[in-house]
């Protein structure tokens, strides 16, 4: 079994669905998708306002 993604995690924890996680963050759900499987990454702009949103450290792994 893959490893889970962190933002994947943090959406469960905070009871948020990735639909709201694309809307506020202004993205489309198959860029997030990608993100968490691992896929691909954000940029660093991005991971701020990530971190923002989801009101989580960035550094934490």
């Amino acid at each position: 079994m893959k490893d889970l993604n962190r933002i994947t995690v943090v959406l469960v924890e905070k009871e948020r669905t990735a639909k709201w996680f694309a809307e506020e963050l202004g993205k489309n759900p198959v860029t997030l998708s990608k993100w968490r499987t691992n896929v691909s990454q954000s940029d660093l702009y991005t991971l701020n306002k990530i971190a923002t949103l989801l009101d989580i450290d960035k550094r934490e792994p």
